[in-house]
């Protein structure tokens, strides 16, 4: 039986459900009670929730959580986070308690530059095609005009226009590189409406332009925004005295610090680690996008490029030692937003854009650089010390006693007995096996 569908978009939540259950589930009550046991009771709520996508069925939770006590820039914040995996969120808290007696974290804005392209094809003379260009320049600002009247009363707009020659990668290809400043906004659909107004004015222009008279037409490919930024950074680092650290176990604090540099020196020179190393950065950052309503496949996508722009993909952030002062620090672009979209939506966007103050786009940038280093910290500190695994299941111990339905009184008890027991999940289908003898 085929279980192709016609005119499914077209269809009812309600029927959706229907054919998603009959299909798939052969009418199985449980399946559909899965679905409607996670729909808001507030019809309003839901309806704000269903509109935020195509084709919703139900609404899929994620936790969202804080973590306090962080000092940045001599100002104190709760961050907040959401993200499915336990111990994150207890890792950037210990990082914000350790280097808040330490001056806390300082962040610098480096740049906010976003840039959009239009890709074409035109096969005449290239200094046929750079004259032209540079004579119309300004008609692609008048013809954008309506367009980018709001941004630059905010203080943004477009920074620059450059025709790029591509034809040694791919013949006959050229685009125009197109930097903006969308102040406080993401600037997605800011930008790619601008680039199409572009497009229109270059194959306009052409069609009469006296220098390219019995040329081709050109062809434009697409108009596009990049969600590569690397002159849209922000750096996050803490520093203080190697006498300032803690010893750690096993460790002077100065061995403490050695040792700490070269597992940064590790990630920077070896790919496969540098690619654990970042994806404990983004922990942090990536839960601090999401918790704000912002696009984390845009962030994480960028900032995996950055990581790689030498050649090879290396580690975000750094670690040195000068004469006595131990520095860790991480440098990573960000294109995110503070209006528009989801934060003017969702409740609960909102509600961390709240708890954070109402930040500005340059703020949020901060903010989510010092998630991502608190978190790479925390992890480095527990690899060079005790291991990953010792705090980490500790933290994910009630995962496994909801996976082996432990009861609130068993719960109760492998708590305290795992307090100074090694945590794995025979360990614990074992404990419950005896509690129950």
């Amino acid at each position: 039986m085929s279980k192709n569908i016609v005119g499914f978009s077209r269809k009812t939540k309600e029927e959706k459900i229907e054919w998603l259950i009959t299909t798939y589930f052969g009418g199985n009550k449980d399946a559909k009670q899965t679905l409607v046991s996670y729909w808001n009771s507030d019809d309003k709520l839901q309806q704000l929730h269903d509109e935020f996508i195509e084709n919703t069925v139900s609404n899929f939770y994620l936790p969202l959580g804080v973590a306090p006590n962080f000092i940045i820039n001599q100002k104190e914040y709760t961050i907040p986070m959401v993200i499915e995996e336990s111990s994150v969120i207890a890792a950037a808290a210990k990082a914000s308690k350790y280097w808040g007696i330490r001056g806390g974290f300082r962040t610098t804005v480096l740049g906010q530059e976003k840039i959009g392209q239009v890709h074409f094809m035109y096969t005449g003379a290239p200094e046929k095609l750079f004259s032209f260009f540079n004579s119309i320049e300004a008609q692609f600002h008048q013809d954008s005009a309506s367009i980018t009247k709001n941004m630059n009363a905010r203080g943004g707009g477009i920074s620059s226009l450059t025709l790029v020659d591509k034809t040694i990668e791919l013949n006959n290809f050229y685009q125009i590189h197109v930097c903006f400043n969308t102040v406080d906004s993401m600037g997605a659909n800011f930008i790619n409406s601008c680039l199409e107004q572009f497009a229109k004015t270059l194959v306009r222009e052409a069609a009469t332009h006296v220098d390219l008279k019995g040329e081709e037409p050109i062809e434009i490919v697409m108009s596009i925004l990049s969600n590569y930024v690397p002159n849209c950074l922000v750096r996050a680092e803490v520093r203080c005295t190697i006498d300032a650290l803690e010893p750690e176990e096993g460790l002077t604090k100065r061995e403490f610090a050695e040792k700490f540099v070269r597992a940064v020196e590790i990630a920077r020179i070896e790919p496969h680690r540098a690619v654990t190393h970042n994806k404990g950065i983004m922990n942090g950052v990536d839960a601090v996008v999401l918790a704000t309503g912002n696009d984390f496949r845009a962030v994480e996508a960028g900032i995996h490029a950055y990581a790689s722009r030498t050649g090879q993909y290396r580690s975000l952030s750094t670690a040195t030692i000068t004469e006595d002062e131990f520095c860790f620090a991480l440098e990573i672009p960000l294109a995110v937003g503070t209006v528009g979209g989801l934060t003017n939506l969702h409740p609960l966007v909102k509600w961390s854009m709240q708890l954070l103050g109402n930040p500005k786009a340059s703020e949020l940038m901060e903010l989510i650089a010092v998630a991502g280093l608190a978190q790479n910290f925390g992890a480095l500190r527990s690899l060079v010390t005790s291991g990953i695994q010792k705090g980490h299941m500790k933290m994910h111990l009630l995962n496994i006693l909801n996976q082996l339905n432990a009861d609130p009184s068993q719960k109760e008890a492998a708590v305290d007995h795992f307090k100074t027991t090694p945590v794995s999940f025979s360990a614990v289908t074992e404990f419950l096996k005896a509690s129950n003898a």
